[in-house]
């Protein structure tokens, strides 16, 4: 990375992102107190207005991230209408976060079959039950179409057509970590759109800048 002090050397070492990525995100796992993978994801609406929410990172790929959701909701609509996405992974007990922005995909085959095949069978059921981000009368009327979908679909619920996987494929990755007197560590990594869309895992297609804190 071109550091010259200790802590960069250490925690920053290597030549792909996602590699980085994945070793942060494994010390979390053992030192965070809940959900270590949790992420706020960014997204705009048809007007640009940004919406932000949190939700579960379930996957770092070679060349991409990727959580689940309900394609109907709001984010899984404004992702499909932009195409975009970005998020940011912050860990109090490490004092480091990763911001990424990039181009996204669904993911609605075999993975998510067996990503959601995972879930516990209530949560299956709640993924068919529930039309996220929609108006809920109340929620005796929620658990009503919770004991409705359970008769239809009993203990073994397939995989909702309306819900699965969005990747994101970064054209950007920031890696922060905390410094000594708000003098912080910040390495960016850019890739073309054309690169990040291909999907395969080259770590020379990325250019590495260290940033001012």
């Amino acid at each position: 990375m071109g550091s010259n002090d200790t802590q960069s050397q250490d925690i920053f070492a290597g030549d792909d992102p996602f590699q980085i990525a994945r070793r942060w995100m494994a010390e979390a796992e053992a030192s965070e107190l809940n959900d270590p993978n949790a992420i706020a994801l960014s997204t705009v609406d048809a007007d640009g207005m940004p919406n932000v929410r949190m939700v579960l990172l379930k996957e770092i790929e070679d060349n991409a991230f990727v959580f689940y959701t309900n394609y109907k909701s709001v984010k899984g609509q404004e992702i499909t209408q932009a195409g975009k996405a970005a998020f940011v992974c912050h860990w109090k007990s490490l004092h480091r976060q990763i911001r990424v922005r990039g181009v996204v995909e669904r993911e609605e085959g075999p993975q998510a079959d067996a990503y959601y095949a995972s879930r516990s069978l209530k949560s299956r059921l709640g993924a068919w039950a529930s039309a996220q981000s929609q108006p809920l009368k109340s929620r005796g009327t929620l658990m009503a179409e919770v004991a409705k979908v359970t008769t239809q679909h009993g203990t073994a619920p397939t995989r909702p057509p309306f819900w699965g996987g969005f990747r994101i494929m970064p054209v950007e990755i920031e890696l922060w970590a905390d410094g000594a007197y708000r003098l912080h560590d910040r390495f960016r990594w850019t890739r073309s759109e054309a690169a990040a869309r291909t999907r395969e895992h080259d770590p020379a297609a990325w250019s590495t800048q260290r940033l001012n804190p």
